[in-house]
């Protein structure tokens, strides 16, 4: 996710987020897991992966811009499967944070990042 992380704190990061790392080291190259903040009113950054990425939303409601779909809304308890290299955007649309951990396959490094802005 944007800029460099350190396990076991949130950070805010380029992508106009809070990002808090859970699992992302070498000993598992296959996956890296992290929970994501959006603060009301807030859209991050348009931006692209090379790795697969879910997310899965735990709080708050948002819209989500994902490639060349139409946006739609996502709530509690919703997993949107991000391709590979496809644009993507969320929007918190309510009145408290928006939370979701991301999930990476493979881990996700910092090459992996793409700003389509």
């Amino acid at each position: 996710m944007g800029d460099k992380q350190k396990q076991g704190e949130y950070l805010w990061t380029r992508e106009r987020c809070f990002i808090l790392e859970l699992l992302n080291t070498d000993d598992f190259p296959e996956v890296s897991i992290a929970r994501t903040r959006v603060e009301p009113g807030m859209i991050t950054q348009n931006h692209s992966l090379s790795v697969l990425e879910l997310y899965v939303i735990e709080r708050g409601t948002g819209i989500m811009y994902l490639g060349n779909t139409r946006p739609f809304e996502v709530r509690p308890g919703d997993v949107v499967t991000i391709p590979i290299h496809a644009s993507q955007q969320i929007r918190n649309t309510g009145e408290e944070d928006l939370e979701f951990k991301c999930i990476c396959t493979p881990r996700f490094l910092q090459d992996c990042y793409t700003s389509q802005e």
